[in-house]
């Protein structure tokens, strides 16, 4: 099979389409032919050299795909050959072929192709666990993402909405604030030049993607017994935490990620998968919820997708690469 291989860490002109050694589906494993998969930030720091894959997963890039089960390994059920379907993976997305555990594939939804349901997984299955599982988001709260523009931003504006939330964003240019409107933000922040605690006044769930540069301000921005979910670390690794204003405030601090994560358990990939499917695919089907697809390009040009994320280009919304 063929696949997008790191020559080594650099710039996106390390990316490369390569022959590889076919995956083979272990039991409880399905095989999958890739139609489309998804850019996603962790993919730049993995090319970077600063988030290798977890043991035991493929070394090529892609944290999602979507495609047709190929073959199943011993002990699958649920899933037949010729099934069209997406999913969550620890690796080995920017692939001809990828064998992942039968818990992490999901239906396509009803109403989305083949090729834009790649986009899905990973946001579907970080903004569900991170702003439902684990902050417990309820209707008539507010919530808070930053990146509004991004694939998590993108995602996360519309399921806080069908949730009955009041939401904030914060992006980097009118125009990108204006499309995060359109999606259900009802306050909208450009981080260029507003303070998004002076412009929210306060939030019960705050989505953070910027970590450390933020870490003070979102502590300030949260309300009585406010929720901090940090997912991302693009302003740094260290800030200043003010344990008191915490204490005052009944808060919670909390920091995930979903690519290490173990396939099984209460808190496992499957269960979360389980929730998506279970929660999030009817809101897709019936329209509350939709994919948000910048931009489809070849596989081959993967490097370029890299660029186009590394250098923003007004990209908003998940860059799909089709494969298959």
């Amino acid at each position: 099979m063929r696949a997008i291989t790191i020559r080594e860490p650099g710039g996106p002109d390390v990316l490369e389409w390569s022959e590889v050694r076919d995956p083979e589906p272990s039991a409880g494993e399905v095989l999958l032919d890739v139609a489309a998969t998804a850019v996603n930030r962790a993919d730049l720091l993995q090319r970077q050299g600063h988030y290798p894959p977890p043991p035991g997963a493929s070394e090529v890039p892609g944290l999602e795909c979507s495609g047709v089960v190929a073959a199943l390994g011993e002990g699958v059920e649920g899933w037949r050959v010729g099934d069209e379907v997406c999913a969550l993976l620890a690796g080995g997305g920017y692939a001809t072929r990828v064998a992942v555990p039968a818990a992490q594939v999901m239906p396509v939804p009803a109403g989305v192709d083949l090729v834009t349901a790649a986009a899905l997984p990973e946001v579907a299955c970080t903004v569900w666990s991170n702003v439902v599982m684990r902050a417990g988001l309820r209707a008539g709260e507010t919530f808070l993402v930053h990146g509004g523009a991004g694939g998590i931003g993108t995602h996360a504006i519309q399921v806080a909405k069908a949730l009955g939330a009041r939401v904030a964003v914060t992006a980097g240019s009118a125009e990108r604030l204006a499309r995060c409107a359109e999606l259900g933000a009802d306050v909208l922040v450009n981080y260029r030049d507003q303070d998004f605690v002076a412009e929210v006044g306060s939030a019960d769930v705050v989505l953070d993607n910027m970590g450390g540069a933020y870490l003070k301000r979102n502590v300030d921005v949260l309300a009585a017994d406010g929720r901090l979910v940090v997912i991302g670390m693009q302003g740094g690794v260290k800030g200043e935490l003010n344990l008191a204003k915490l204490l005052a405030k009944r808060a919670t601090v909390t920091a995930t990620g979903l690519r290490s994560r173990p396939v099984e358990g209460r808190d496992g990939k499957g269960a979360i998968v389980a929730e998506v499917v279970r929660h999030v695919w009817p809101l897709v089907a019936d329209g509350r919820v939709r994919p948000v697809v910048h931009e489809v390009l070849p596989v081959e040009r993967a490097a370029d997708a890299h660029r186009a994320l590394e250098e923003g280009r007004d990209v908003f919304g998940k860059v799909v690469l089709r494969v298959g």
